[in-house]
């Protein structure tokens, strides 16, 4: 999803937006926001939806999600999005795994890594399937370890009903990709 506004990809907008991400990836039992990545002028999403009306509707209310709290938090009005969503079918393991790769490394790719292994704009925080991290999420290692891995003011939120994300339902989601290798910090979709 392309946005006329810029930066969606800093400390004081990127809350707005995790905040109307855990809303929409609950809002409805047939559309799961399961991964995300915002960048400068653009988000990249990965959902399950039971259908592609679901998938539609599902996409139409987060954007207009969004585009309500960015618009109200930055005084502006009008629309936010340049245009419509683009989306793909993700039907294999190997596929899903390198969607993964690319949406949650997708920041080393724009220039915006700032010597992070983890980009704090995205959901790799919740993601517990990073290649050395043994099944943790990197906000679960982080309160194992007294370094914070993510800047403050995009940090985590602490409950878990705030979490912008949701545990995948389908096998491909759920475990089917883990089939390939799992996911290096500097991993993109392709690498093995």
């Amino acid at each position: 999803m392309r946005s006329r506004f810029r930066p969606l990809r800093s400390q004081f907008v990127f809350p707005t937006i995790r905040l109307a991400l855990a809303k929409a990836a609950r809002a409805h039992a047939n559309f799961r926001i399961t991964q995300f990545s915002v960048q400068g002028d653009h988000l990249h999403l990965i959902v399950e939806a039971d259908g592609k009306q679901a998938l539609s509707r599902g996409v139409q209310g987060l954007a207009i999600r969004i585009a309500r709290r960015v618009n109200a938090l930055v005084s502006r009005s009008g629309r936010l999005w340049a245009d419509r969503f683009f989306s793909r079918e993700l039907r294999s393991p190997r596929v899903v795994r390198n969607a993964l790769a690319y949406v949650l490394n997708n920041f080393r790719k724009h220039g915006a890594a700032g010597g992070s292994r983890i980009d704090p704009y995205s959901s790799a925080p919740y993601f517990s399937g990073f290649r050395g991290l043994r099944g943790l999420a990197p906000f679960e290692l982080a309160a194992r370890v007294a370094f914070p891995l993510t800047p403050r003011g995009v940090a985590p939120p602490a409950d878990p009903e705030h979490f912008p994300v949701v545990t995948a339902r389908t096998w491909l989601g759920r475990s089917g990709w883990r089939r390939s290798i799992a996911i290096g910090f500097a991993d993109t979709a392709g690498d093995p």
